[in-house]
């Protein structure tokens, strides 16, 4: 008994495998036929599927093949048989409905569709699957009879979103507006949902009608409801979207005053306005907040802001003058007496510390400054290393370069296995490169190739590189010693004698390897006298005569920043970004250059940075 019955799931098995196997095959050929538009062929394997598994899937592939034939009997007759099956499925019913409409019976059609919405329950979710039911099959129309319905049936939940939606899809944008704009009336907590969805279907150019009927209803609604802030909030948000910062601050700053609030507001938009290099807004923004008075949350964070973008302002520009710096010098002045040196304003000390060094040529200004915070009580550990970099630094441009390298080394020894100490033991081999010790360097800088900062990784694979190329057994070091000094010489501001060892080195050594390097620094030294003609020029020989070279992604972004800051080009700027992305994909100039190339062809993009001192 047991053989046989082992027998007979051996061929129940069998059965069932060869079964399977030819459904599956059905399903392919279906689905091959259905995919070459041979819908004839496709409808009579979806048939013999369907009457096997009457399931969805089938139903809809059998019922599509129907429609493609126009065979709308055999549809008519299929829609019926599922609605048997499945009589409270309404989207069985849109399907015959759109079946009479597609045969030509218009009102049959239109009488199972008001059928259908007129039996609606007050169950929210089958309204919307209803009414997207409806949307899908090309009947955006009765999904708003649908939605109509279901207002009046709950009364709790109004469908503005919903009805918004489709009445988007219909390019009704003025009915699209008003029913988001009803639902910010009866709850403001979906501010955020409605911007986003508007974000998603609206184009805010400033002169499109969409965007000119927003504002508009806007502007109505915070005039008929003047204690609803809400709607002035809406306009802020959508005149941010169009980059109107100026109205975007006019609103800001009447609903500070209006709500009595403390510059939060003003705050957040400031940042906004630096981050888009609108400098001169976001000064009045921060005055704003400090005009307050000091007794205001916001007033030191606004101060401290206000230093920051003013010199970025000035430092991001290549136009700047001696005024405007000495202008800056005595505002970090008048808030270091103000604010006084302490936990919460040692950034502030830096970065006046880094106007003296690096733009007012006082190194002995800077370094007492730096000396001075790191007495600071309570400064943390890795803000002290950060200081001490700093100093190092400056030390250097004082010539002081033996000092400086034992900055680094403390600094190294003390965050070993931390990004800052990689960037400490970079700035040292830098400080053996400088002095011709290059063996030295090059350890060094070997080791930092496995950094896991790119920045780090990438600059030390890019020195270590420079000194393998220009020293070894078969090639003289000199040209590298005399580079090197150069190097630093400008690091050292003394332009002049930097000049004189780069023209020795094309003298002496004419057509060498070193030749592109060169080029680079002279770029460097012709930006700090101002002379961009000539520093643009230097560029554009490297990218025409060293393509192949490790400088020259560099040299296209930063002749690509030139043409933009200084010269003002877009058009040029906005070629050479786009040069950089497709030529060299693999540099670390390529995000950057994404962001700007985007923001000069018109794309909305993000680009958060934080508007505040990092202490």
């Amino acid at each position: 008994m047991k053989k046989v019955l082992c027998i007979l799931s051996l061929l129940l098995l069998h059965y069932f495998s060869i079964y399977a196997q030819i459904g599956s095959t059905d399903e392919q050929l279906a689905s091959q036929y259905y995919q070459n538009g041979e819908f004839d062929k496709a409808a009579i394997y979806y048939e013999k599927l369907y009457k096997q598994r009457p399931n969805d899937f089938f139903y809809e592939a059998y019922l599509n093949s129907l429609t493609q034939l126009k065979d709308y009997k055999a549809a008519e007759k299929l829609c019926k048989r599922q609605l048997k099956i499945g009589p409270n499925k309404f989207k069985y019913s849109i399907d015959l409905g759109i079946i009479y409409r597609n045969d030509g019976n218009n009102s049959k059609a239109q009488q199972i569709f008001d059928d259908l919405v007129k039996k609606l329950s007050a169950n929210q979710s089958t309204i919307i699957q209803v009414a997207d039911a409806f949307v899908e099959k090309g009947e955006p129309e009765m999904a708003l009879k649908t939605y109509e319905k279901g207002r009046k049936l709950i009364k709790t939940y109004p469908f503005n979103l919903d009805i918004a939606k489709v009445y988007g899809s219909l390019g009704r944008n003025e009915e699209m507006i008003a029913e988001y704009l009803t639902l910010l009336q009866i709850n403001e907590g979906y501010l955020q949902t409605i911007q986003n969805a508007l974000a998603r279907s609206m184009s805010f150019v400033e002169n499109s009608p969409q965007n000119q009927l927003l504002k508009q209803q806007l502007l109505k609604n915070i005039q008929r409801y003047p204690t609803k802030t809400v709607y002035a909030e809406m306009l802020i948000w959508v005149y941010i979207q169009q980059k109107d910062f100026a109205n975007a601050f006019l609103q800001s700053k009447a609903l500070d005053r209006r709500n009595k609030e403390n510059g939060t507001r003003i705050i957040s938009l400031a940042g906004l306005l630096t981050t888009n290099n609108e400098f001169e807004l976001a000064i009045n923004a921060y005055q704003y907040v400090i005009e307050k008075g000091k007794q205001e949350p916001y007033y030191q964070m606004a101060k401290k802001s206000l230093l920051k973008v003013m010199d970025k302002k000035i430092t991001s520009n290549y136009d700047y003058t001696n005024n405007d710096l000495n202008t800056l010098n005595g505002l970090y002045r008048s808030a270091m007496d103000e604010l006084g040196l302490n936990a919460n304003t040692i950034s502030v000390a830096r970065a006046w510390a880094n106007l003296y060094a690096y733009y007012l040529h006082k190194p002995d200004s800077a370094i007492k400054l730096l000396e001075s915070v790191l007495k600071v009580p309570r400064i943390t550990p890795q803000l002290k290393a950060e200081c001490k970099l700093d100093l190092a630094d400056i030390l250097i441009i004082k010539g002081e370069i033996w000092d400086a390298a034992l900055l680094y080394g403390q600094v190294d020894r003390a965050f070993k296995y931390d990004e800052l100490g990689e960037r400490a033991k970079f700035k040292n081999a830098k400080v053996s490169y400088y002095t011709g010790n290059f063996m030295w360097a090059k350890a060094q800088l070997d080791v930092l190739k496995g950094s896991t900062s790119k920045l780090i990784a990438n600059d030390a694979m890019n020195l270590s590189m420079l000194i393998t190329d220009n020293t070894g057994i078969d090639t003289t070091e000199y040209p590298m010693i005399l580079f090197a000094k150069a190097d630093l010489l400008l690091v050292q501001n003394k332009i002049s004698e930097a000049l004189t060892v780069l023209d020795s080195i094309n003298l002496v050594y004419p057509n060498h390897a070193l030749d592109d390097e060169i080029l680079f620094l002279r770029h460097k030294i012709a930006l700090k006298n101002k002379e961009y003609e000539k520093a643009s020029a230097f560029l554009e020989k490297i990218i025409e005569n060293y393509n192949y070279d490790i400088l020259a992604d560099n040299a296209v972004f930063t002749l690509a920043e030139l043409q933009y800051y200084h010269f003002k080009n877009e058009e040029k700027a906005k070629e050479l970004y786009q040069k950089l992305l497709f030529d060299f994909p693999g540099s670390l100039f390529v995000v950057e250059a994404r962001k700007r190339f985007r923001k000069l062809r018109g794309d909305e993009i993000d680009n958060p940075e934080d508007p505040y001192f990092n202490n």
